[in-house]
């Protein structure tokens, strides 16, 4: 049988904790399991790796800072390794280069694209536990890439992918997925299980225990994954294709406090103007959420959309840089919104739910900007400093907080 293992940063944040989930991994591999770990940096190496970059360069290119940040993972797959060597059971550390990680060129948000197994391979049928730095991968130039903040979570499952592991577990510092974020409504619950679908709509809206690639990739080769604290022995969460709670009406709220609204005003009315906006922001890799468009005339349109907060100067430097060819009359922009989501497989045969999450927010007197849906999800845009609570407000309408 074997298991992939991937650790967050704070279950590895110093000496006891890396020992103590050294301990767990030689546990699998004691029972006779064959063992991948996958690991992040150390508590908040990667932030403090940023902040030693700021002392040096005010924008440091994104290439340096995917040579830099990779930093972190080497250190605690070394350690890891240490600490398993000293409970007597065999394990070595590789980086992206040795483990075969192979992903686009796109520095900081890099998508992976082929596993070399051999390597690894090699290792497991030596019985050792190999421990695989998350987070990262190389490009076709062999340079070091990223793949985005919480990247290890898909390293893991990619693993998991291509060796066809038994299971995949996530190990972080939360018991598992809940109904919300807990540090924002109190009252949120733990889900026993959760489908891939609804998992990956709350882990793009903003739930951060999940990696949203790691569960599009897992839904995609039908991997089990198991999202649990490194921190106890509770059952945690399944993500799986089916759930038992089909019945429910809602799995979950999830807040957004990441992102901006841009809108491009005065845009030609006319064919494949809005082709030319995107077509640039793809082109730059920029990710874009909620899009409303509006006719403002008989030859002009204005179209509003969402970003990051990390690439609104980028975003804004390349719409003026290409005025001429987006073709537009003015920009603006607010940074002081936040995406509010409902997330259920029960809004399919169940009539009635937006009005049920406007009226709660009318009730709040929380005025609504933007508006998106979809079979399974309901996301507005709401002013920041009203966000929590209108999830409070919305996570107890929908009686989140109960046993269902």
């Amino acid at each position: 049988m074997l298991k992939v293992k991937k650790y967050g940063g704070t279950s590895v944040a110093d000496k006891d904790r890396i020992f103590y989930c050294a301990q767990k991994c030689a546990e699998e591999y004691r029972n006779g399991h064959d063992v991948i770990v996958v690991l992040s940096a150390m508590g908040k190496m990667t932030d403090e790796l940023i902040a030693q970059a700021q002392t040096i360069h005010s924008d440091p290119s994104k290439r340096e800072m995917d040579m830099l940040m990779t930093v972190g993972e080497q250190i605690s797959t070394a350690l890891f390794s240490m600490a398993l060597e000293t409970m007597m059971v065999p394990a070595i550390s590789l980086n992206a280069f040795q483990a075969g990680m192979h992903a686009t060129g796109v520095y900081g948000n890099a998508r992976l694209t082929e596993i070399d197994t051999e390597r690894i391979e090699h290792e497991l049928s030596e019985r050792k536990v190999v421990i695989v730095t998350g987070f990262q991968a190389v490009s076709k130039y062999n340079d070091y890439v990223t793949l985005g903040r919480g990247g290890s979570d898909t390293t893991a499952v990619a693993l998991a992918a291509v060796f066809h592991a038994d299971e995949c577990e996530i190990n972080t510092d939360v018991d598992g997925v809940y109904t919300a974020d807990p540090r924002i409504v109190p009252a949120a619950r733990k889900l026993e299980e959760i489908t891939y679908d609804e998992m990956l709509d709350l882990a793009t809206l903003g739930a951060g225990v999940l990696h949203n690639r790691s569960v599009e990739m897992a839904k995609k080769y039908g991997i089990k994954l198991i999202v649990r604290s490194s921190f106890n022995t509770v059952s945690g969460t399944v993500v799986r294709e089916k759930s038992k709670m089909e019945k429910t009406l809602i799995s979950g709220v999830a807040v957004d406090q990441n992102a901006d609204r841009i809108t491009v005003s005065g845009m030609k009315n006319e064919p494949g103007s809005e082709f030319r906006l995107f077509r640039l922001l793809a082109d730059h890799s920029v990710n874009v959420d909620l899009i409303i468009q509006s006719v403002t005339g008989e030859y002009t349109k204005d179209v509003s959309f969402t970003i990051k907060d990390e690439d609104l100067e980028q975003v804004l430097a390349l719409l003026r840089e290409n005025r001429e060819t987006v073709s537009y009359q003015d920009i603006r922009y607010n940074t002081e919104l936040a995406k509010l989501s409902i997330v259920g497989a029960g809004m399919m045969s169940n009539p009635g739910v937006a009005a049920k999450l406007f009226e709660c927010l009318y009730n709040e007197g929380i005025n609504i900007g933007m508006i998106t849906t979809s079979e399974i999800r309901i996301t507005v845009m709401v002013k920041e400093s009203e966000v929590v609570r209108a999830a409070n407000a919305v996570h107890e309408r929908f009686h989140l907080g109960e046993d269902q």
